[in-house]
């Protein structure tokens, strides 16, 4: 128990004691004046009072050190809380979030951005080619009263599907846009009826953006009446290139060209060292091409693949020769930039052909976009397609308008094409805000400190000692924590302090913030702002890792609060022991005082009768008056 606290438990007993003690003296009465006839004694008054004097001292301990457990349990909540929100507030200093934190801002309108984790200052040309749209299909016209038959509807998105069952009672265009809405296992589409001058369509979109999110429409109809078609086929875009091979040698793509790979294709094996005749070769790269003249000085492989990159006129691409396991050759082209559009084609002209048209080869590009076929008339008013940007020149894909993946920290949000400039720089203003949120925090524990434990104000005035006020638990931790904003941190060459980057410990224990240093230091020596808040022995780490010691579960608050729990249930029980020992010592009291009661009665009417027999000081008493006559 704390010093103050023993005070508090030695006043509460005096007072009671007390009190006790008048309260004797006033019943005590009641037996005086029983005892000399002038009435009967208050027993209950007698009772209670002998029986308070007995216990008032015991009573009084049990509740003045219940409530000082009661008092000392809530001020470790008080400090607890007080504790747990500084440590929240160290979070990004000792996680290392906060050399993370970065502003991304763009030139234009229609992109967005922002910076965390991973990300890197710099500046980069983001240019939106194609926005990420979800499909919309419509169907044929239909009156919209017209009952289509009966069957099952089978509505897919993407790779998920639903069984829609059409029968007379949903068979209307409407009905059947009710059943897709409300199906259970509904794949993602939603159904609406838009009625033009023609009649009533049915219209399908997909919930979700991107190429692959397709809608088809598979009919199986036992009664047909139009319900056929709606029957339609979407096929998705695709992510990557495909080749086809125009000679009698397959070519092989060994890497497609999509949003992060270059193109590769491998020709065919000829004989080591063959010449493949003469004519010309068109080789192209995307929508740029170059033309080579094919004659006896260079219709090798390796001859061909030197003219390719020793042509000025190169759009791209570089060549080699492979020699395969059997001895034979291919010849490989390879896109020097990545991209869906950087598709590799080689087109022959042979004027004498010895194995040169074998060398004839087409790309396709990836396209993006979904199309449909349908014999019902359905028509696509919005396609699924993916956002398609560039980013420094290297095309990259998303199925919606943003990317987390395309720079490194930055997530990308799209709302319009164009081209424009992103520039990632370090946010020192948030750095700031957060570094002297952690100075407020600190101060506001060392005022708890203050106030739970000493009495004495952060601002050094004094008040009311504190319901900790000598514990040594407590001393204990305000030490610690001062002991680490006051020490830095040690680095290879030297220790880094707060002082550093202008915040100051004052001799009250508190902190405080130049911002005109803080901010300097943020801008300028960002390496001893990490160094602080490092993620190994940084300050903010520091702090964390003593402050969960203290909130943890079996920390050394919880464990001081069990240990007045205990205390609690103790005071509890001894209460109880002394609640009944008070019922038995009122029952005793009772019945001793009740039979002298009783006694001091009888003996008072014995004496009134003697009296008024043989004759008091002032009588002589009905005998002596008898004996006279």
């Amino acid at each position: 128990m704390s010093t103050i606290n023993t005070a508090t438990t030695n006043a509460a007993i005096t007072a009671a004691q007390s009190s006790a003690n008048t309260a004797v003296q006033e019943a005590a009465q009641s037996l005086i004046s029983g005892s000399t006839g002038n009435s009967s004694m208050d027993v209950n008054s007698l009772v209670t009072a002998l029986v308070n004097a007995k216990t008032a001292g015991q009573s009084a301990v049990l509740s003045a050190e219940q409530t000082n457990d009661t008092t000392q349990i809530t001020a470790y909540g008080t400090l607890s809380a007080a504790l747990s929100a500084l440590q929240v507030g160290v979070a990004s200093l000792s996680n290392g979030s906060l050399q993370s934190t970065y502003t991304a801002t763009s030139s234009g309108t229609g992109l967005t951005a922002s910076a965390g984790t991973g990300a890197v200052a710099g500046s980069y040309d983001i240019n939106v080619q194609q926005l990420a749209t979800a499909q919309a299909l419509s169907s044929t016209a239909f009156s919209s009263t017209a009952q289509l038959g009966t069957g099952t509807l089978t509505v897919s998105v993407g790779g998920n599907s639903a069984q829609i069952s059409i029968n007379s009672t949903n068979n209307t265009l409407s009905g059947i846009a009710a059943a897709i809405n409300s199906a259970s296992n509904n794949p993602g589409v939603t159904a609406t009826i838009v009625t033009g001058s023609d009649g009533a369509h049915l219209v399908l979109r997909s919930s979700a953006t991107g190429a692959a999110n397709t809608i088809s429409v598979g009919v199986s109809a036992t009664t047909d009446n139009g319900l056929s078609k709606l029957a339609v086929t979407s096929t998705a875009g695709t992510s990557a290139s495909t080749i086809a091979s125009t000679g009698s040698l397959a070519w092989t793509q060994t890497t497609g060209a999509d949003a992060t790979d270059a193109q590769s294709i491998t020709s065919g094996e000829f004989t080591s060292g063959a010449q493949l005749g003469t004519g010309s070769l068109t080789v192209s790269l995307g929508s740029t091409s170059m033309s080579l003249s094919i004659d006896s000085s260079n219709n090798t492989l390796q001859g061909i693949a030197d003219a390719i990159n020793g042509s000025s006129s190169n759009p791209g691409l570089t060549a080699s020769v492979q020699t395969n396991t059997d001895g034979t050759q291919s010849l490989v082209l390879t896109s020097n930039t990545a991209g869906a559009a950087n598709t590799i084609s080689v087109g022959v002209n042979a004027t004498a052909d010895n194995g040169l048209s074998s060398l004839g080869v087409t790309s396709t590009a990836a396209t993006n976009t979904s199309t449909i076929s349908s014999t019902g008339g359905w028509s696509q008013t919005t396609a699924a397609q993916d956002a398609v940007f560039t980013v420094d020149g290297t095309t990259v894909t998303s199925s919606t308008n943003s990317s987390t993946s395309a720079i490194a920290g930055v997530t990308l949000s799209m709302s319009a094409t164009g081209d424009q400039t992103l520039t990632v720089a370090t946010d020192t203003s948030t750095q700031a805000t957060t570094i002297t949120n952690f100075v407020s925090l600190y101060n506001s524990l060392v005022s708890t400190f203050g106030t739970l434990t000493t009495g004495t104000l952060s601002s050094g005035s004094s008040g009311s000692a504190g319901p900790l006020m000598g514990s040594s638990v407590v001393n204990s931790m305000q030490n610690a924590l001062a002991s680490i904003v006051g020490s830095g941190v040690k680095t290879g060459t030297g220790t880094v302090t707060l002082a550093a980057i202008g915040i100051t410990l004052n001799a009250d224990g508190t902190l405080s913030t130049n911002s005109t240093t803080l901010n300097n230091a943020l801008q300028n020596s960002p390496s001893t702002v990490a160094a602080l808040f490092n993620t190994t022995n940084g300050i903010g780490t520091q702090l964390n890792n003593d402050i969960e010691g203290y909130t943890q579960t079996n920390g050394t608050i919880a464990n001081a609060t069990t240990a007045l729990n205990s205390s609690l249930q103790s005071i509890t029980d001894q209460q109880t022991q002394l609640t009944a020992y008070i019922a038995q010592l009122t029952s005793q009291y009772n019945a001793q005082f009740t039979a002298l009661n009783t006694l001091m009665a009888t003996m008072n009417s014995n004496t009134q009768y003697l009296t008024a027999l043989f004759g008091g000081a002032n009588s002589a008493g009905a005998l002596a008056t008898a004996k006279s006559g």
